[in-house]
């Protein structure tokens, strides 16, 4: 291979080139800004399809967060010792009465 020749040049701007393309392309793959040709980032415009995607995680977080103060509720509900003695109680009920008082 001639170092000197034009060829030379050539393949070091295909490789440069080549390398910038698919650097982007990895980029735009997953989601983050792409440089231009003087070094600046143009932000990825948002499809249709990830403003979806962002109203539905939006939601299912609401819903999580819905269901994990239901769940906080529950445990309190069980840990307590007010409904260990409300079962208490309950069972003395239950009990026949031995005698009546006069």
């Amino acid at each position: 291979m001639d170092w000197g020749g034009p060829g030379f040049v050539i393949m070091i701007i295909a490789i440069s080139t080549g390398g910038w393309l698919i650097n982007n392309w990895i980029r735009a793959k997953h989601g983050y800004a792409l440089e231009d040709e003087w070094g600046g980032k143009s932000a990825r415009a948002d499809s249709e399809a990830t403003r979806k995607l962002a109203a539905e995680n939006t939601e299912l977080r609401e819903q999580l967060d819905h269901f994990a103060d239901r769940v906080k509720v529950l445990e309190r509900i069980v840990t307590d010792k007010g409904l260990n003695v409300a079962a208490q109680i309950e069972a003395l009920r239950d009990q026949p009465q031995l005698e009546e008082r006069k």
